[in-house]
């Protein structure tokens, strides 16, 4: 999508962008997450798990009908801006975003989940201290990428910091965190994987590979993805073959004596829109 922004400032044009994508990732499901869906209720085989599968499909099919949002928990606002190199990386640019989130907050509407994490204060509007969670990166054009995460399936996420020596272990490590998971992420998932990296890096990598298609899988992906659906936990935790709909890795080099890994568990529901911003 494109941004045709309401004022002539860089921050009022980044606002605008930041409202149009949340409202989109709010009320419409990309159309990979949803061939996906619709590809594994027809493979279904268990008969509560199609019907959970065929559930998920109306309610999707009526949160665009009558523009509403998809699932109740709206999530927390992550934002990814690329921005080109005659742009400088200024606190407007933050700022832009920040006041895009209050509009979405309050049009779409999405529900207040911000709070203090000691005093659970709510800010009332999405935004605080670190949130929205902004991370930029170079890109040739302005554009703002949001991927909402929703608590179920955030809170199921998980890191570990193997051993080199453990490389073969990463699919057990995947499918073990979502065994520890169960239900409580409201299955099917699908599964960003970072390998590699820093302890903090690995876990931004597991979110970005959230970002990525996931109506295709490499064969490292489409082995991980097999042995989680052969957990057997199915759609909602309630049994079934589609306890994951996609695993998506991504890798960065680490240190020599490291191998960190990370799964950020995201929903069925797994919103992310772009909207490129008109200069």
């Amino acid at each position: 999508m494109m941004a045709n922004p309401a004022d002539s400032t860089l921050s009022g044009s980044l606002a605008d962008a930041t409202e149009m994508a949340l409202t989109e990732a709010s009320i419409r499901l990309p159309s990979d997450v949803l061939a996906v869906l619709t590809r594994a209720a027809a493979a279904e085989r268990d008969e509560i798990a199609r019907s959970e599968l065929a559930t998920i499909l109306e309610n999707i099919a009526l949160a665009e009908e009558r523009q509403v949002p998809i699932c109740q928990d709206t999530g927390v606002p992550v934002v990814y801006i690329t921005l080109p190199p005659d742009i400088p990386l200024t606190p407007e640019l933050f700022d832009g975003v920040r006041e895009g989130v209050r509009r979405a907050t309050a049009a779409v509407p999405l529900r207040p989940n911000v709070v203090d994490p000691i005093t659970r204060r709510n800010t009332g509007d999405n935004t605080g201290v670190g949130m929205p969670a902004v991370h930029v990166t170079p890109g040739e054009r302005l554009a703002v990428t949001v991927l909402p995460k929703g608590a179920g399936s955030e809170n199921a996420s998980r890191i570990g910091m193997l051993l080199p020596s453990q490389a073969g272990d990463i699919p057990k490590f995947v499918a073990e965190t979502m065994l520890i998971a169960g239900g409580r992420p409201c299955p099917p998932v699908i599964l960003g994987v970072g390998i590699g990296g820093t302890f903090d890096a690995v876990a931004a990598l597991a979110k970005e590979a959230l970002l990525l298609p996931v109506d295709t899988m490499d064969d490292y992906e489409q082995a991980i993805c097999d042995a989680v659906n052969a957990l057997g936990i199915g759609p909602m935790g309630l049994g079934g073959d589609t306890t994951a709909l996609a695993v998506k890795v991504k890798r960065a080099d680490c240190h020599t004596a490291s191998l960190p890994v990370a799964v950020n568990v995201q929903c069925w529901a797994c919103r992310r829109a772009t909207v490129e911003v008109r200069r």
